[in-house]
């Protein structure tokens, strides 16, 4: 009995890659999906549209986080950034070495992604797809079934795992192509059609770029912090500043008695965290934003704060406008709430 082909397809959830895989899964191959979660990608937390797309496709699902290994690449990708502080070319390397230990760990005859040739202008161009190839260890082992008639023949074709004549030929920005397909093939549900990285994001660029600057060693969970927040910087201390509950709950489940926490008490008040050395002046400034971004309509105010066990109140001016924004981490240090 001839033993049916498999394949690990990179799944993100969204339309290309699920396109992709549905095409793969009509050529009879046994597929396998493959997710990386990177820490700044914004296409559902968790792998949650991976596993939503997975669930309506009836495929198995492997996901995997990026950790230490990728905020380490991030610091300096050997090619570079894009628009913002995304490294797309090295992040699809580190991706598809993950995808190619998986491959083989389940005996998988190749890979496959969504990718679509021109779409992307810095990693998904000839040239960068020849590099991501050689860099990954996967050169001419990469099926790309949406752009395929595009590009080389890959070893899944050259060896008749796959019918070449039955992938496609799209190419560029435009989404027109895919969603017809998607009507044709009756995928009515692609949550993240675009993907989305906030390493291309203006506002959220700067936060990152501080971080670098003064953290030598940066943890995943200094990463997740950068979404969360107003973002402050006064000298080597930083002040984080909740918009909302859900924010505020974010920042208390992070006390280690390691960061100073500021509340206005009985109004609407953020909570507010405050890293590095405790200093009268860093301690009054966090607390002046705290002030700043209460409910309370009184220009002072005491705040409330605590380290650990310790805990005392200030009696405070709420901040300005302008002093807020002197010391807000931003591209134009523009005040952006």
């Amino acid at each position: 009995m001839h033993q049916q082909v498999k394949a690990v397809g990179l799944l993100s959830g969204g339309l290309d890659s699920t396109l992709a895989v549905k095409l793969m899964m009509d050529q009879g191959v046994d597929v396998t999906a493959f997710n990386y979660e990177a820490p700044f990608c914004q296409c559902g937390g968790g792998g949650s549209e991976a596993v939503g797309a997975a669930t309506r496709l009836g495929l198995p699902l492997h996901v995997e986080t990026g950790g230490e290994e990728y905020l380490r690449m991030l610091r300096n990708p050997r090619h570079g950034y894009g628009s913002g502080m995304n490294p797309c070319i090295d992040c699809r390397i580190l991706m598809l070495k993950r995808a190619k230990r998986f491959a083989q760990k389940i005996g998988a005859n190749f890979i496959f992604t969504g990718e679509v040739l021109g779409q992307r202008p810095m990693s998904q161009h000839q040239e960068a797809l020849r590099i991501v190839e050689k860099e990954s260890g996967l050169e001419g082992k990469i099926l790309r079934p949406l752009s395929a008639k595009l590009l080389p023949p890959t070893e899944a074709e050259l060896k008749g795992w796959v019918n070449r004549e039955q992938l496609l030929n799209i190419r560029g920005r435009s989404r027109r192509a895919q969603m017809d397909l998607a009507e044709n093939l009756g995928i009515n549900e692609y949550p993240c059609p675009a993907g989305g990285c906030l390493l291309t994001e203006k506002e959220f660029v700067p936060k990152l770029q501080d971080l670098f600057s003064h953290t030598r060693r940066i943890s995943l969970r200094d990463a997740a912090l950068l979404k969360v927040g107003r973002h402050f910087r006064l000298g080597s201390n930083k002040i984080i500043v909740g918009r909302d509950e859900s924010e505020n709950t974010v920042l208390s489940g992070l006390d280690e008695g390691k960061f100073t926490y500021l509340e206005v008490p009985d109004c609407g008040s953020p909570l507010t965290l405050l890293q590095g050395r405790l200093t009268k002046k860093a301690l009054v400034a966090a607390a002046r934003l705290t002030a700043r971004y209460s409910d309370t309509r009184e220009m002072r105010t005491t705040v409330h704060y605590r380290r650990g066990s310790a805990s005392g109140k200030l009696d405070v001016d709420k901040m300005t406008d302008e002093e807020a924004s002197s010391l807000r981490i931003s591209r134009t240090r523009k005040n952006s709430d």
